[in-house]
């Protein structure tokens, strides 16, 4: 997945989210399973953070939510 094409916004905070639902656990329980604080996947998530690691972090949640390529929607 290119990160370059991943744009951040409440739309994917969703996506994410709804992934994760669709697995049968959470967003936040993938969070503290990995060590991770919420509140920066949100910020990752929403474009609040958007260093190298905020972005390596979003390509993370998008393929542990299983959902399809953001950047590939139409």
């Amino acid at each position: 997945m290119n990160i370059n094409n991943v744009a951040p916004g409440r739309e994917l905070y969703n996506q994410v989210r709804g992934g994760f639902v669709t697995q049968g656990t959470s967003l936040g329980r993938w969070c503290r399973e990995n060590d991770i604080k919420a509140q920066n996947a949100l910020n990752c998530l929403v474009g609040g953070w958007n260093g190298p690691k905020a972005k390596a972090l979003r390509v993370k949640l998008i393929e542990a939510a299983n959902i399809p390529d953001p950047s590939k929607a139409a």
